[in-house]
């Protein structure tokens, strides 16, 4: 006889009840799902006034259910340089230089202080005459103080490497910066007009400038454009491009001897199709930068940098937010305000999890004004563009499909 074939089970009969009715089946998941809804909510509410009572249970269970992003996960190059290709933390390069040379200075002081005992070894004075608190009082002091964890979101401009202030001295000057003059253009024949417009109110001091490619115009190249701006005295040039009637791209010209930067642009939403916008006003809005940690992201927003005055208008209560995450540049223009907490809203908490002292009863608001993008930089050309960078290292670093093959290793 033949053996019978056993036929599988299926999702629903691995259930703990067996029923052969399916509408019987349903009516039972749906109770069962919703008993362990109510099971969990029971039990969230029983930790809730069990943390009430005992604080610390809640700062322990917050310490250990902190999530694991691909952030978190960042892997660098285990490389000493500071390159524009290598994924580096410059804070933590520096850190390391520094520690390596106070052991090496702390090395040379331990072998002067051998060779004086050596020479005194003969001697008629007792060598265990000095107390030990005063042979480690320096050895203290030469220690370097615990800091705390670095910010994930700061960008400290003041750890540019030196090989990236040799390269670009006109970007990494130690004159104070000048007021930004912006040349605004676009490809030939554009329609982003609009577009165009909307970037004359987000970096100040702008100066838009149409492109046409009519039979009698003249059909500058950037290059072109570059020198007729710098000898106008313009510090930066701007081209916007286009495909299908949508800003794709955005070309930033640092005057007059470059870098020169390529971005391409996603997610474009002008500011009169955000909920609750606001409309912006001519004053200098603030500037922060975010998250910008390697060599290549330094050059970033130093580029940036350059496109806001030194001093903002704080009387306008703007700030333009360009945040860096996996290697996307989002950008965000906003206005604040500081206003009387409601009762239904609870105090700012710092990081350690506590209300933050003085502002307990003060809320800040926000308001969007627009408009909004996401920036990718493609490309860093030594000179004022492809076309007039020089030499083996005309092009500083390019993106290429294979860089994201590695998830958790970001550039910038």
């Amino acid at each position: 006889m033949g053996s019978k074939r056993v036929k599988p089970l299926s999702a629903k009969a691995a259930l703990p009840f067996k029923t052969g009715n399916k509408f019987r089946r349903q009516d039972l998941h749906v109770k069962q799902k919703k008993a362990k809804d109510s099971q969990r909510r029971d039990e969230r509410f029983k930790r809730k006034r069990e943390e009430d009572r005992d604080p610390e249970l809640r700062r322990e269970r917050l310490a250990k259910n902190v999530p694991i992003t691909i952030d978190k996960k960042r892997v660098w190059d285990d490389v000493d340089g500071d390159d524009l290709g290598i994924s580096v933390d410059v804070e933590q390069l520096k850190r390391r230089r520094i520690e390596e040379a106070e052991a090496a200075e702390q090395e040379a002081l331990q072998d002067e202080e051998e060779g004086e005992k050596d020479e005194d070894a003969d001697s008629m004075l007792d060598s265990d005459s000095g107390s030990e608190e005063d042979e480690e009082e320096p050895k203290r002091a030469r220690q370097r103080a615990s800091s705390n964890a670095p910010s994930t979101t700061s960008t400290n401009l003041d750890l540019t490497p030196s090989s990236l202030a040799l390269k670009f001295p006109t970007l990494f000057s130690d004159e104070p910066p000048p007021v930004p003059k912006i040349l605004l253009t676009t490809s030939l024949n554009s329609n982003l007009h609009k577009e165009a417009h909307l970037l004359c109110t987000l970096f100040p001091n702008t100066h838009y400038v149409p492109r046409s490619s009519h039979r009698y115009g003249h059909k500058f190249s950037l290059r072109e454009i570059s020198k007729f701006a710098a000898n106008r005295e313009y510090t930066t040039v701007i081209l916007l491009k286009e495909d299908q009637k949508k800003p794709t791209g955005l070309t930033i010209v640092h005057l007059p001897e470059g870098p020169t930067c390529h971005f391409s642009i996603a997610n474009w939403v002008e500011g009169k199709k955000l909920p609750g916008h606001g409309n912006p006003t001519n004053h200098y809005p603030e500037l922060i930068l975010n998250n910008f940690r390697t060599p290549l992201g330094l050059l970033t927003a130093r580029i940036f940098l350059t496109l806001f005055p030194p001093q903002p208008e704080l009387q306008g209560r703007q700030v333009v937010t360009l945040h860096n995450q996996r290697d996307y540049i989002f950008v965000r223009r906003h206005r604040y305000v500081f206003r009387d907490k409601k009762e239904t809203e609870k105090s700012v908490v710092g990081p350690d999890g506590k209300p933050v002292k003085g502002v307990e009863d003060i809320r800040a608001g926000l308001q969007e004004l627009g408009p909004r993008f996401t920036l990718k930089l493609r490309r860093v050309d030594k000179g004022v563009g492809r076309a007039g960078s020089d030499g083996p290292d005309k092009i500083q670093w390019e993106w290429k499909a294979g860089m994201e093959k590695k998830r958790t290793r970001f550039n910038l």
